[in-house]
Parts: C-alpha cells; sequence; structure tokens
C-alpha cells in the first residue's frame, strides 16, 4: 500500500517538472506575427510570405500561381504611375432584392479594398496607352453583375472613342446569382460592345488567370483576338464535378487547367508572370497603329 502511494507521489512529481518545462519552453518560444507564413496551393511547402510577394506571389518551388488583387496587378503591368482609373463611382444595388445582399456587398469591399469585382482604367505598357480591364476574385469571386457589366462595357466603348487597344484579365465564377437574369443579360451587353470594337478592327487580348469560369468565359473571355493565360489557371464553364454527373463519365486528369486548354486550342500561349508584361508589352507595340 505505502510502495503505491510512493510511486503515485513519485509520479506526480515527474509530471510536475514535465509541465513546467513545458511551459518554460512555451514561454521561452519566439512570437511570430500571424500572416507571416503561407502555404502553397500547389506543392503544400511552407514558405515566409515576404519571399512569395517578392516573387510576384508565385511558388519558387513549383510556379503555383497565388491569386493577385486588381491593385497587385496593375503595379505589376503597368508602367509606374500611368494608370488612371476610370468609372469607379458606379456603384452596387440591390435589384431583386435579394437577402442579406447588401451585406455581401459590404463585406466584399473591406475585404478586397474594391467597390466591386473590376477596376477599370487607362495606362501604358511599356509607353503604350492601352485600356485595362482587371478583375477582382476577392470580390465575391469575382462574380459578374451589373456594375461589373456596366464598367466593362463603358471601358469598351471608351477604347473605342480614343481607338486604343484594350486588356481584360479576367478572374471569375462567373454570373453573379444575387442578381439573377440582369446578371446574365451582362454577357450579350459586352459582347454587343466589343462587336463594335471589333469593327474598328481594335486589338482586343484577354489574360485568363485563376479562375476563369461560368458566364466570363462564356462570353468576353474567350473573345480575344488573342488569348493568353497564366501557368495553371482554372478555365472552364461548369464545373468538373458537375460536368461528370451530367454525362456519366470520368474526365481526363488535368481537364480545365489552362495547359490542358492549351492543348485542345481554346488558348494561344501560357506566359509565366514574370514575363507577362514584356509579352503584353511586345503585342501593343507589334500592333501599335501609326498616329
Amino acid at each position: 500500500m505505502l510502495k503505491d502511494i510512493f510511486k503515485k507521489r513519485k509520479y506526480i512529481t515527474i509530471n510536475r517538472e514535465v509541465l513546467s518545462n513545458k511551459n518554460n519552453i512555451e514561454e521561452a518560444k519566439p512570437e511570430i506575427p500571424s500572416g507571416t507564413w503561407i502555404k502553397c496551393e500547389g506543392c503544400g511547402k511552407i514558405m515566409y510570405k515576404k519571399d512569395v510577394e517578392d516573387n510576384l506571389k508565385v511558388c519558387k518551388y513549383c510556379n503555383y500561381h497565388f491569386r493577385l488583387g486588381a491593385r497587385e496587378r496593375i503595379s505589376m503591368i503597368c508602367d509606374e504611375g500611368s494608370f488612371l482609373e476610370m468609372f469607379d463611382n458606379i456603384t452596387t444595388s440591390n435589384p431583386m432584392n435579394f437577402p442579406a445582399y447588401e451585406l455581401k456587398i459590404k463585406q466584399s469591399i473591406n475585404l478586397s479594398g474594391e467597390n466591386e469585382a473590376v477596376v477599370t482604367g487607362e495606362g501604358k505598357i511599356d509607353g503604350v496607352s492601352t485600356v485595362i480591364a482587371i478583375m477582382d476574385s476577392n470580390f465575391i469571386m469575382g462574380s459578374m453583375g451589373s456594375v461589373v457589366g456596366e464598367k466593362i462595357t463603358r471601358a469598351i466603348e471608351f477604347a473605342v472613342k480614343k481607338q486604343l487597344p484594350l486588356i481584360i484579365f479576367t478572374a471569375s465564377g462567373g454570373a453573379r446569382m444575387q442578381e439573377g437574369i440582369i446578371s446574365l443579360m451582362q454577357m450579350a451587353k459586352i459582347s454587343a460592345a466589343l462587336s463594335v470594337f471589333d469593327e474598328n478592327r481594335l486589338l482586343y487580348i484577354t489574360v485568363l488567370t485563376d479562375p476563369t469560369t461560368g458566364g466570363v468565359t462564356a462570353s468576353f473571355a474567350m473573345q480575344g483576338d488573342i488569348i493568353l493565360s497564366e501557368p495553371q489557371a482554372l478555365i472552364g464553364f461548369a464545373g468538373k464535378r458537375v460536368i461528370e454527373k451530367t454525362i456519366n463519365e470520368k474526365l481526363p486528369s488535368g481537364f480545365q487547367s489552362a495547359e490542358f486548354m492549351l492543348e485542345k486550342g481554346f488558348v494561344d500561349n501560357i506566359i509565366h508572370r514574370k514575363d507577362l508584361k514584356e509579352v503584353l508589352g511586345s503585342l501593343l507595340l507589334y500592333h501599335r497603329r501609326e498616329e
């Protein structure tokens, strides 16, 4: 009996020492600010966030391209100080009286820092004036509502008026369900504006980024004279699982990736982010109109 008591006391003493040491170790650990490290969605490696940002948000191990916000894209593509934003005063309403839509918009504004899912304006790329529209997946996954359609349409009309080339960076989950049929109408609206743009024999380049899906893919994303994509971007209309359930067949590996689309002829070329400005600049200079 006494033997058992001593054993128990010894066990308690040892465990107190262990806990004490553990607490000392935890106290000695350096405090690492949240957001210092980032996990690559491609290879799963943990990397110092600053290193990823310095590498244009591309994984140095597997070449995975992290998603960019519209302002980050502008700073990487446009000549410094050349971008002039347009149509940023257009705001979103709730035409279908969809429940909690206003709250969703406010949350997205706080998250993205933008008032809608696209930023439009005029900027210079290697000295060439260009109308640019950049979709931002941080705003309700870049979904296309009436304001997105209006801003892109006005940008196209401005390009026609000024006889300037047009570049649209796409990143979207498709039409915005909270706006119902009004959202779907933007497909036809933008396409009609692009038809006039084409009649003026102006250059239209689309750059597909991850993800480009739904009604955006079914309209202006695939209507470019030149269609480029970033590596490994998801490009498609309906989701892979939806298609498989519909046709009762297993789809091939890499289906709807940029590489698969290039192989099938839907994309003209895949460009690494570090080379994108140079490639766009070369294309704009090559197709530049004489003054």
